[in-house]
């Protein structure tokens, strides 16, 4: 089973407003707002980047608008955004990491953007599972840098038992940002793009 890095508080909240979707029957869960973890923030720093300033996030192409605002796969509740926008959910989660290692600047020649590509979970009777994907470019002076699908994908041991399994997948769900935003900073390719000249 992956490891996430989710911070206590981030995760108790998660949990907690889980397990409310459970006693109040069908329910929607609002996400909590990032929060820059230690791990990602210790890659940036111990890397050489330019700062960069964040542009457009939005739903790929062709993909269904709901994909974006809410979330099945919870046995009749949902989870929602904490914006309203799951491809914001993820700038913002972007924008906790560089601004915690001081690395986000408004006026920066460099921009990062991204689509959404895939945002699914599945709180299974048995085994929960869970995919988050998007498309992140980097443009430095107008010029694509980066350009590059990353995905961030998770399995568990779930539950028959509806208290047990939603709290888990909305808390596994949640942990997606933080593992997608890992892999993107872990990215040579990426980082060769924000890398100091």
């Amino acid at each position: 089973m992956p490891r996430f890095d989710l911070s206590r508080a981030a995760a108790q909240r998660l949990i907690l407003a889980g397990v409310l979707a459970v006693l109040t029957g069908c329910a929607t869960v609002k996400m909590p707002a990032p929060t820059p973890s230690a791990a990602n923030a210790e890659k940036l720093r111990a890397t050489k980047l330019a700062p960069a300033q964040l542009g457009s996030f939005k739903l790929a192409a062709g993909k269904p608008a709901d994909m974006d605002t809410t979330l099945g796969g919870l046995r009749g509740s949902s989870l929602s955004p904490a914006k309203g926008s799951f491809a914001g959910q993820l700038r913002d989660e972007i924008a906790a990491e560089l601004g915690a290692a001081g690395l986000l600047d408004p006026k920066s020649g460099i921009v990062i953007e991204g689509q959404l590509t895939d945002s699914m979970v599945d709180a299974g009777m048995s085994t929960g599972k869970g995919r988050l994907a998007a498309t992140i470019q980097v443009r430095r002076d107008g010029q694509v840098r980066f350009d590059k699908e990353v995905v961030a994908e998770a399995t568990w041991e779930s539950s028959f038992v509806g208290a047990v399994a939603l709290p888990a997948a909305i808390n596994q769900y949640g942990a997606l940002y933080k593992t997608l935003v890992g892999k993107l900073f872990d990215d040579a390719d990426f980082k060769r793009a924000l890398t100091a000249q």
